[in-house]
């Protein structure tokens, strides 16, 4: 997998996650970061590692796992398929988003 088919796999549900009101960074360790910024409408996507309220460390296979519905962000993070620095509220809320 490619920062490219991460890329491909969040893009579309950029409209959904305008509601989040905060920006969250995907981190992907050597591959790279996305950064998901849903505090201006439209929501926007960049490979910048910009600054965030959540940054949420995973592997881009769990990361197309997660955004597919194909894998359950809570029981990821208890199993620690991916790990949460910043505010725990918001990624609660983005949780709920790619959920629903």
């Amino acid at each position: 997998m490619s920062l490219d088919n991460a890329e491909r796999a969040i893009a579309p549900r950029l409209t959904e996650l305008a509601g989040l009101g905060a920006r969250v960074r995907f981190d992907f360790g050597h591959e790279g970061a996305l950064t998901v910024d849903a505090s201006t409408v439209p929501a926007t996507l960049s490979r910048e590692a910009r600054d965030a309220e959540c940054t949420i460390a995973l592997t881009i296979e769990n990361f197309e796992r997660l955004v597919a519905g194909e894998l359950n962000a809570t029981l990821a993070y208890m199993t620690g398929k991916l790990k949460i620095s910043g505010s725990m509220g918001v990624a609660m809320k983005l949780a709920g988003l790619l959920e629903d």
